[in-house]
């Protein structure tokens, strides 16, 4: 086990004594319990908030205590593998801290590093932000088999981004480990190029940038939590209302999840009529599976260098969309809502955009062309919406378990206008419900007048109207309630 020479002082005379043992936790929070570190407290009982600096004085792994009457020193006797590398990086480069922890039986157990200003409490926003971004990121991250490892959790980093050579360095140093095998090996090429007079400045710059957007996407494992039947169910009822066999399928579709662990091998294609709800759907599975989600509107997509990214051989190149999605949700286990996916164009001779999405389903991994390197996207679960699966390839239908999202009856539409539309209506509008009444007559006419509609906007649109025309009469006509029986709807919506 190392001992950290700090002050990089060798002395032949004085061999080198390791002082502490290696603790290997899973934990993502720090805690008395589960400390980072655990310091020796038998000559004094250290107190709750205290400063000072990591060193080795006498070839120990110790913290210097800063006192009243001078500075003491306490070995190491503990400390959780993750930190291992953070430790020696803040000792090297004699950053001043300070430990938050509790003297217990076993010691001073340090549950919170944070940097300060030299020789007082003042925090340094920047340089903090930064160690509270490696602190997440190593808590977050599992035991490392031989030395050190990382990921994120607990601590706030101060929205802390990494986009200077220095704090990009720095988190190689201390948590690279924490970045998958092929991304790693891609980040110290790039750092390369970013530090090298030998390229041209075009070449530095976008090599900075592509480290920078690869280095705040935290690259999570395809290890996803079992879900709760029960719970799913109530998210679907609470977007959705009927439609028993669609969410029956969902939820078939999803709960693999309990028994593998790893997200579905078939993406949703949900084919409908507009207005049937199919976007709240893929909300909702979002919400179960407890994933951040991002939107690609396929409408929009006429050119699949939207989606691939640019050579970085233009001066102006940039990430693609699906890149730039990472880097919003900050991780890499997300859900793709890809909506309109029959309406993806041609292009203008460049390709089909939606072919380009074949790789991302096939979760073998996602080349962006300025990145240049495999994005990972075990993670990644799709969830697409369509009018007409017609207008869909067969390939690109293959990647998808497709469910048919049938319209309302019309008995559905009486209930989602009565029990949802226009109670919402009424709420937003400050309207007490015995102040707008619909009689089963005007609701069977409201119905017959939107029979040949899909989906449900039209009927919050109605809803709307008939709001605010009862509004506007108790206002100006100074009249109690309104009751809209078939006439007075036939003849406000025609």
């Amino acid at each position: 086990m190392p001992v950290f020479d700090f002050n990089s002082t060798p002395d032949e005379k004085k061999p080198a004594e390791c002082t502490y043992t290696v603790i290997r936790s899973n934990e993502n929070e720090a805690t008395i319990e589960k400390p980072m570190m655990i310091l020796d407290n038998k000559t004094c009982k250290w107190e709750h908030h205290s400063c000072g600096v990591f060193t080795n004085p006498i070839k120990r792994t110790s913290f210097e205590f800063q006192q009243e009457d001078g500075t003491v020193s306490a070995d190491i006797l503990k400390i959780d593998a993750r930190f291992v590398s953070l430790l020696k990086w803040l000792g090297e480069n004699h950053i001043n801290v300070r430990l938050s922890g509790e003297n217990t039986e076993e010691g001073y157990a340090v549950y919170k590093i944070r940097e300060i200003a030299f020789g007082g409490g003042t925090k340094l926003s920047a340089e903090d932000g930064f160690l509270q971004f490696m602190i997440e990121r190593l808590l977050a991250s599992n035991a490392p088999a031989e030395e050190e490892n990382d990921e994120d959790e607990d601590e706030a980093g101060d929205d802390m981004k990494l986009t200077s050579l220095q704090s990009i360095t720095d988190f190689m140093n201390c948590a690279g480990r924490t970045l998958p095998d092929n991304i790693r090996l891609w980040a110290r090429r790039n750092l390369a190029v970013a530090r090298s007079h030998e390229v041209s400045p075009e070449e530095r710059r976008h090599a900075q940038r592509a480290l920078s957007i690869m280095m705040n996407v935290q690259w999570k494992s395809n290890y996803f939590e079992a879900i709760d039947p029960d719970e799913a169910r109530r998210i679907l009822d609470e977007e959705l209302y009927g439609m028993e066999r669609v969410k029956q399928r969902i939820i078939e579709t999803i709960i693999q999840i309990n028994r593998t662990h790893t997200l579905p091998a078939y993406g949703l294609l949900l084919v409908g009529p507009a207005g049937t709800g199919k976007s709240q759907i893929a909300y909702a599975v979002a919400r179960i599976l407890k994933l951040p989600w991002t939107t690609l509107d396929m409408s929009s997509i006429n050119d699949p260098e939207q989606l691939t990214g640019s050579s970085r051989i233009y001066a102006n190149a940039k990430t693609g969309i699906i890149m730039d999605a990472f880097a919003m949700a900050g991780e890499s286990n997300l859900v793709f809502i890809i909506n309109e996916l029959d309406k993806a164009a041609s292009g203008k001779g460049n390709g089909n955009p939606a072919d380009v999405l074949l790789t991302l389903l096939d979760n073998l991994g996602f080349t962006d062309n300025y990145i240049e390197c495999m994005i990972p996207t075990v993670g990644v679960y799709p969830i697409a919406t369509a009018n007409d699966k017609s207008q869909i390839s067969a390939p690109l239908m293959s990647r998808f378990a497709v469910i048919d999202i049938p319209d309302y009856t019309p008995e559905e539409k009486k209930v989602i206008f009565s029990k949802f539309a226009l109670p919402k209506v009424l709420k937003r509008m400050s309207l007490k419900e015995d102040e707008c009444i619909m009689s089963e007559e005007g609701l069977d006419e409201l119905i017959k007048l939107y029979s040949n509609t899909s989906g449900i906007r039209d009927l919050e649109q109605a809803a709307e109207h008939i709001a605010a025309n009862a509004l506007y009469q108790i206002e100006v006509d100074h009249v109690k309630s309104v009751t809209f029986d078939a006439e007075m709807v036939r003849n406000l919506l025609r």
